[in-house]
């Protein structure tokens, strides 16, 4: 069955859940859904989640209002997200970002503020490709945080790391 105006699902996975909308081509709305996902905090400062559960509760929220029509007539999905660093062996599989060495956290938060003293060290060198974001990083960039985990879990996971990803390029 085709239907003469599409469906589309968008899909925003925030801090603390993941929300999904099936819209028509009008922009009308037409179901949502809402599914909670896990925020883990070893210490503070440190705010991790693990990829599996966010995709499965996008897998959830996706499903839910998907069920409003037939499949056929979805024509498109979109997916935003945090700038949080997801954190790959080569085949994809999660590599923890923890201290803990909690296999669940392989991703590090945007609101993570572990890399305070890198993310200084980085703007004192004020090197000329920081004009392309402003004059200066903010912690909560993956470019620090990246350097934390060399500097404090090289073995334990930048070593083992074979993709570092955007939240939203992990899900796309």
């Amino acid at each position: 069955m085709t239907s003469s105006s599409p469906y589309y699902v968008g899909v925003d996975v925030g801090t603390s859940s993941v929300r999904a909308a099936l819209v028509d081509s009008a922009g009308k709305v037409i179901s949502t859904s809402t599914h909670p996902i896990k925020i883990y905090e070893p210490q503070p400062d440190f705010y991790e989640q693990s990829s599996e559960n966010i995709w499965m509760a996008c897998c959830k929220t996706i499903r839910s209002v998907a069920n409003a029509v037939d499949s056929s007539e979805i024509h498109g999905l979109g997916f935003d997200a945090t700038c949080s660093l997801v954190v790959l062996d080569n085949n994809y599989r999660p590599i923890s970002v923890s201290p803990s060495q909690d296999p669940d956290c392989n991703v590090i938060l945007w609101m993570d503020h572990r890399a305070m003293d890198q993310t200084e060290r980085i703007n004192n060198t004020q090197h000329r490709v920081l004009r392309n974001v402003g004059g200066k990083l903010t912690v909560e960039w993956e470019t620090p945080k990246l350097l934390w985990l060399k500097e404090n879990l090289n073995k334990e996971c930048w070593q083992q790391a074979g993709h570092f990803m955007e939240l939203p390029d992990f899900l796309t």
